[in-house]
C-alpha cells in the first residue's frame, strides 16, 4: 500500500540560517570575481595582505561552506520526510538536476561551483540515509580526523625536507593574461572558463569534498534529532557553542590567516587546524544569529526570503558578479579595491534579499527551485522542498 508523507511546515530559523550563509558565500567568493588572477594562482595561497583580505581570510573563508554543508544534510533529513518511501528516486533524479545545474553554472559564471559537488556527496548520504546519528556524526569525525592527520604527516614530511614545502610563485604574466581574458569580450570570458573551470573544479572537489561530506552527516545526525526545530534545546547548548566557537575557533582563525602566508609546515599546520576549529566558529556563528532572531525577528524576516530560494540566490550572486567584473558586463576585475569589493558584495547582497522577499510574496518556491522541484518529481506536489 502506497503512503504519502504529511507535509512539513516550513522552519523560519533553518531558513534565516541558508539565508546567512549565502551573504558569507558571496563575501568568500567574490575576491575571485575581483581578482581575476587568483583563480591561476590558488594552488599558492597567495592572497592579498591589506586588512580588509586578512579580515574576511580570517572571519569568512572556509567558515560559511561549513554552515552551507550542513545545512544541506539537516534539509535532506526534512526531504525524507516529506518524500517517504520516495526519497530514493527523488533524491537521484534531484542530485542529477543539481549536477546539471553546477556544470551550466561552472561553464557559464563561477568556475568554483560547488553543486556539482554536491550533487555527488549527495549520492552518498543517499546510501547512508538510514544510519543512526550518533553513527553519522563518528563517520563525520573520522572523516575529518584523516584529512587533518594528512595535512599534519605533510608538515612533518616537509620539516624533514623544508624544499617540499616550497611552492612556485605565480606567474605576473599568467595572472595578467587571465584578468584581460575575463574582462575582455564576453567570448573571451566563456574562453576563459571553458579553460579554467575543469582545473578549479578538481580543486573543489579534492579540497572541499572530504569536509563537506563531514558536514552533510553532521548536518543529516542533527536533522534526524531534530536539533535546530526544538528552540529550547539549541538555546540550552549556546552557552556552550558559544565560548567554544570564539574562545577557541576565533584563535585557531587567526593563526590560520598567519600560517598561509608561510610556504613551510606551518601552513600545513594551519590547515589542519583549521579542518578541526572551523567547525566550532561557524557553529557559533548560527547560535549568534538564531539568538539574534530570537530578540529581532526582523532579522530573520530579512534572511529567510532568500534562504527559502537558496538556489536561485547562489546562482544569481554569480550572475550579478559576473555582470560587475567580466566581460559579460562593466569588466570591473582588477580595477577596484578591497574595500570597494566589500561594498559591492553589500550591494549585491542586498539587492538579492530585496528580489528574495518580492518574488516570495507572489511564489511558493524561487525560480530554480521550481524547475529542480519539477524535475524531482515529476508532478505538482503540493508538499515543499526543504
Amino acid at each position: 500500500m502506497t503512503t504519502t508523507a504529511p507535509a512539513l511546515r516550513r522552519i523560519h530559523e533553518i531558513d534565516a540560517v541558508r539565508g546567512f550563509a549565502l551573504g558569507g558565500i558571496l563575501v568568500a567568493n567574490i575576491s575571485f570575481f575581483a581578482d581575476p588572477g587568483l583563480s591561476v594562482a590558488i594552488s599558492s595561497m597567495d592572497f592579498n595582505r591589506d586588512p580588509v583580505s586578512l579580515t574576511v581570510q580570517t572571519l569568512v573563508l572556509t567558515k560559511f561552506y561549513v554552515i552551507f554543508s550542513f545545512m544541506f544534510g539537516y534539509s535532506f533529513t526534512m526531504q525524507m520526510r516529506s518524500w517517504g518511501e520516495k526519497v530514493k528516486p527523488r533524491m537521484l533524479r534531484r542530485c542529477l538536476g543539481l549536477f546539471l545545474l553546477g556544470v551550466t553554472q561552472g561553464i557559464l559564471f563561477w568556475i568554483g561551483d560547488i553543486l556539482t559537488l554536491y550533487a555527488a556527496l549527495g549520492l552518498i548520504l543517499l546510501a547512508l540515509r538510514n544510519v543512526r546519528p550518533r553513527t553519522a556524526v563518528k563517520i563525520g569525525c573520522w572523516i575529518i580526523g584523516v584529512m587533518s592527520a594528512i595535512w599534519l604527516i605533510l608538515a612533518g614530511l616537509t620539516m624533514l625536507d623544508p624544499s617540499a614545502g616550497v611552492t612556485t610563485p605565480p606567474d605576473p604574466a599568467v595572472m595578467a593574461a587571465a584578468q584581460a581574458q575575463v574582462t575582455g569580450s564576453p567570448l573571451s570570458f566563456l574562453q576563459f572558463q571553458l579553460q579554467t573551470y575543469p582545473m578549479l573544479a578538481a580543486f573543489v572537489w579534492f579540497g572541499q569534498g572530504p569536509m563537506a561530506m563531514a558536514l552533510f552527516l553532521f548536518g543529516m545526525a542533527a536533522g534526524k534529532s531534530r536539533l535546530l526545530e526544538d528552540r529550547e534545546r539549541w538555546a540550552r547548548l549556546a552557552p556552550r557553542v558559544l565560548w567554544i566557537g570564539y574562545g577557541v575557533g576565533l584563535p585557531a582563525a587567526v593563526f590560520f590567516t598567519w600560517s598561509s602566508h608561510d610556504e613551510g609546515a606551518l601552513q600545513l599546520v594551519g590547515l589542519a587546524l583549521n579542518n578541526i576549529l572551523s567547525l566550532p566558529l561557524a557553529a557559533a556563528y548560527v547560535v549568534t544569529l538564531l539568538l539574534l532572531v530570537r530578540r529581532l525577528p526582523a532579522v530573520g524576516a530579512a534572511l529567510a526570503p532568500a534562504g527559502r530560494a537558496a538556489a536561485s540566490n547562489y546562482i544569481g550572486q554569480s550572475i550579478l558578479q559576473c555582470l560587475v567584473f567580466t566581460g559579460y558586463g562593466l569588466a570591473l576585475g582588477g580595477r577596484l579595491t578591497p574595500i570597494a569589493v566589500i561594498g559591492v558584495a553589500a550591494a549585491i547582497y542586498t539587492v538579492l534579499l530585496l528580489l528574495s522577499a518580492w518574488w516570495m510574496r507572489h511564489h511558493r518556491y524561487g525560480p530554480i527551485e521550481r524547475v529542480l522541484r519539477g524535475f524531482t518529481q515529476y508532478s505538482a506536489d503540493p508538499q515543499p522542498l526543504r
